[in-house]
């Protein structure tokens, strides 16, 4: 098995999910005419009678996957976010969510890691949509390591739950592999002066805007969020009460993702200030994945940026 630091996302997938199908005989993976992208293509080379392409057809695959499902089969579906959250929209809610079919969801290049090929394939509202269905979970692994985790947990889970995952290689975040809980986050580094709560890529580059806080003397606690739904409510309740102030960040538009979910938190516990670092409600171009996020405001400075505007209304309270 190759190492995890050197893999994407969609590579610890599809090592996930061939050592799940290698214990439940009754996991099946489906495409949509995508599987080299999605490198489902890998599962089907070990697996070919439990793989099944059904061409470029999302819609009739996510309703698939729910008869599948309703047989008693662990169907895992796989395309583009946008196309799943959007193009297929209506079969999740009506086949999959309202009947609460355990059916896995796994959207492929998402926020901007479709890089090239512009904003049609750029999944920055995924997030929000597929959090307002009621009965579905919801996970963001930060890297390869956390990916092959979350797969696992979402498969030994029962009913329908939507796995976001990046494309391109990206920063290892987790050294060792750790156990994976549904509706739950962790502490990555300790602080008191702040929060800053991650998901996604985006905690690789809080931990670095972190770092840049500590060389100014700021403490700044760092809290991964790999759960967006169901969200561990309690850990952002403790921050807000223990650090006066919350930092968002994510890859996803302002409104309908982790910033919003933490501030409704916030809001109803504790409230505290709260500055989301997050794509400013506005499309994107075709560009290198990386650039692209530093363009639209995801960059490590734009963190640590925030984190003083937490920090002047800490003090602006006081007085």
């Amino acid at each position: 098995m190759r190492p995890l630091d050197r893999l994407a996302m969609r590579d610890a997938f599809a090592q996930a999910a061939i050592e799940a199908a290698e214990r439940l005989p009754n996991l099946i993976v489906l495409d949509a005419d995508v599987s080299k992208s999605t490198k489902s293509s890998v599962f089907a080379q070990v697996f070919p009678n439990r793989f099944l392409n059904v061409g470029i057809a999302e819609q009739n695959m996510v309703s698939i996957a729910a008869g599948l499902a309703a047989a008693g089969m662990i169907p895992v579906v796989n395309t583009f976010s946008m196309l799943l959250s959007m193009r297929a929209l209506d079969q999740i809610r009506q086949s999959v969510a309202y009947t609460r079919l355990n059916v896995k969801i796994m959207g492929h290049y998402g926020g901007y890691s479709a890089g090239p090929e512009g904003p049609t394939h750029h999944a920055i509202e995924d997030l929000g949509i597929i959090r307002s269905l009621p009965n579905m979970t919801l996970l963001v692994p930060c890297d390869a390591t956390e990916a092959r985790a979350a797969f696992h947990a979402a498969v030994a889970s029962d009913g329908p739950c939507y796995l976001r995952l990046c494309r391109n290689p990206v920063p290892r975040v987790l050294e060792a592999p750790q156990p994976f809980v549904i509706g739950q986050g962790y502490q990555l580094r300790g602080g008191w002066d702040l929060t800053i709560v991650a998901m996604g890529v985006m905690v690789a580059r809080a931990l670095e805007a972190a770092d840049l806080l500590s060389a100014r003397g700021i403490d700044a606690r760092v809290v991964a969020m790999p759960s967006l739904k169901p969200l561990d409510r309690a850990l952002v309740e403790r921050a807000a009460r223990e650090t006066g102030g919350i930092v968002t960040a994510e890859e996803h538009n302002i409104y309908g993702g982790l910033g919003s979910a933490v501030a409704e938190v916030v809001a109803e516990t504790a409230p505290v200030p709260v500055e989301r670092v997050a794509i400013r409600d506005c499309f994107a171009e075709s560009g290198d994945y990386f650039e692209l996020l530093d363009k639209y405001g995801l960059g490590v400075r734009d963190i640590e940026a925030a984190a003083e505007r937490v920090l002047r209304r800490k003090m602006d309270a006081r007085v």
